[in-house]
């Protein structure tokens, strides 16, 4: 050990200027890409424990961790928490039964503790209080929202309501930073409020966000189509929805992105009631029939009782004959039959109720692309061909011309070449930028280990420069007087001395003794 330290304070005294400061920049380089090596593998891997925290939360939240001497990092300017990763999941569950995080509003916790005496109003409101915190917390965990409130408002619950019109409404406040979002997401948010109050409708759910932007106002419902809005809305719903349906039609035939294809809807927007009442003399039929039937029967009979009339009363009769005259039995029978008929016209009674949105006409336009061969060179259709596409849009849109109008004046198709070159340039771009940009990720991570590879080399490539110093060998030949003031043996060489030299500096000597005897050779 003593002689390899005698050999490095000897290589060291050998070394010149240059050479000592490269080998102390080369060490010191070494040694602190060691300690910075040593210090990241004992550094904790930091996994997020909460994010989109507020500040009520995340100060409750960094205390806790701060009594349990946690290690931990806030991030994302104090709205996100950072903690060992082997501790995420314990400090989750702890934290949770602290009742943290609680969010911005108070949640159905609110009745975890009893209260006895309170009235029905503050219980009533406590519940409006919690339902509101819940779905405040809900919204939050949306993507892109930072942090939500919620607003109820519910009519009063009384016995006799004066005035029906009154109905629930709620409000949504959303902090989105300065993000935003997508028409889906405010539906969803609006639904998701609308169902979790009862009476309260999709359409009397505001949602407002941070910036002042009212998100939920172009996503109303109008089935009477009475607001301009709505009839535009209406209107782009059809004919998005019939020209994405020819698309996808033409896609499969002549290739994805090789048609275009735009309608234009007449839609109706008025709603109408009509009510028709036809009278038809020729169609009658019989409403009521009567039928009456009378029959009568009457006899008459005279027999022996005294006479009446002009024979009974005349004076030549003799007093006592009797009469002997017999008079006839008269009988009657009759038969009456009554017949009553009542008719009713025919009658209709219709009534038409027209809802608005009915569509009127249709016009569309096409656009399709010319076919390519194998080597990308257009070719152009036949006219029997574009008919042919031409009946299929029509087929399929279900154009309907009106009086005095033809198909071909109501759906358009032609074959053009598409401008596709500044399309495929973006995209190049884009693909190349994307391709530098995993470049630069590649290099990030090999970097530090390039860096130090080319230390090492740089090192090694000086070190191998570097070749001892030539003692030259002519003292051992000079004169007495010239070899004591070269040598401090006083001009005599002994063997002592040059042991000593081969033994200190064998490098040194081997070279001198090579160009010695190369000298001598020449």
């Amino acid at each position: 050990m003593k002689n390899f330290g005698v050999s490095l304070l000897a290589l060291w005294k050998q070394l010149g200027m240059n050479q000592r400061v490269s080998l102390i920049v080369a060490a010191l380089a070494v040694g602190g890409g060691m300690i910075g090596l040593v210090m990241w593998s004992h550094r904790p891997d930091y996994q997020l424990l909460y994010g989109h925290l507020g500040d009520k939360d995340a100060a409750a939240i960094i205390s806790y961790l701060e009594s349990s001497n946690i290690p931990h990092e806030v991030t994302a300017g104090g709205t996100a928490v950072e903690v060992p990763s082997d501790q995420v999941y314990k400090l989750r569950m702890d934290l949770a039964g602290k009742g943290l995080p609680g969010g911005d509003g108070v949640g159905f916790e609110i009745f975890d503790k009893g209260q006895f005496g309170l009235s029905d109003f503050v219980q009533r409101t406590n519940y409006l209080r919690a339902v509101q915190g819940e779905l405040g917390r809900t919204i939050t965990q949306l993507q892109g929202v930072r942090a939500a409130r919620v607003m109820i408002v519910q009519p009063e619950n009384r016995l006799l309501m004066t005035d029906q019109s009154v109905k629930s409404t709620a409000s949504v406040f959303v902090d989105l930073g300065g993000g935003r979002l997508d028409p889906e997401q405010v539906n969803a948010i609006r639904h998701l409020v609308a169902n979790s109050v009862q009476g309260l409708q999709a359409d009397e759910v505001a949602v407002v966000d941070n910036h002042g932007r009212t998100l939920s106002e172009d996503l109303k419902t109008d089935p009477s189509l009475g607001t301009a809005s709505s009839q535009m809305k209406y209107k782009a719903q059809v004919e998005d929805y019939l020209s994405k349906k020819v698309e996808s039609m033409l896609a499969a035939v002549i290739g994805a992105g090789n048609a275009v294809v735009r309608v234009s809807a007449d839609i109706e927007t008025e709603a109408t009631t009509r009510t028709e009442e036809k009278f038809d003399p020729d169609g009658q039929v019989v409403r009521n029939q009567t039928t009456t039937d009378n029959k009568s029967n009457s006899t008459e009979s005279h027999g022996g009782a005294a006479a009446v009339g002009v024979g009974a009363n005349v004076p030549d009769k003799a007093q006592g004959t009797p009469d002997t005259t017999t008079h006839p039995t008269t009988s009657t029978e009759q038969e009456v039959q009554n017949h009553t008929t009542t008719y009713e016209i025919n009658r209709t009674l219709t009534n038409i109720t027209r809802s608005p949105g009915t569509i009127r006409s249709l016009t569309a336009a096409v656009f399709i692309a010319p076919r390519a061969d194998e080597k990308g060179v257009a070719i152009k259709r036949t006219d029997e061909e574009l008919t042919a596409l031409k009946q299929v849009v029509i087929n399929a849109l279900g154009v309907k011309p009106a009086v005095g109008e033809t198909v071909d004046s109501l759906v358009t198709l032609r074959e053009m070449a598409f401008a596709v070159e500044p399309v495929s340039q973006d995209i190049k771009a884009i693909a190349a930028q994307n391709r530098w940009s995993s470049y630069l990720d590649e290099a990030s991570h090999w970097g530090a280990i390039a860096g130090a590879a080319v230390v090492l080399l740089i090192f090694l490539r000086l070190l191998s420069k570097q070749k001892p110093e030539p003692i030259p060998v002519e003292i051992l030949t000079l004169p007495p007087e010239l070899a004591a003031r070269a040598m401090p043996s006083g001009g005599r060489i002994t063997p002592d001395m040059v042991n000593e030299l081969i033994r200190t500096k064998p490098a040194n000597v081997g070279v001198a003794l090579r160009g010695w005897v190369a000298a001598n050779k020449n």
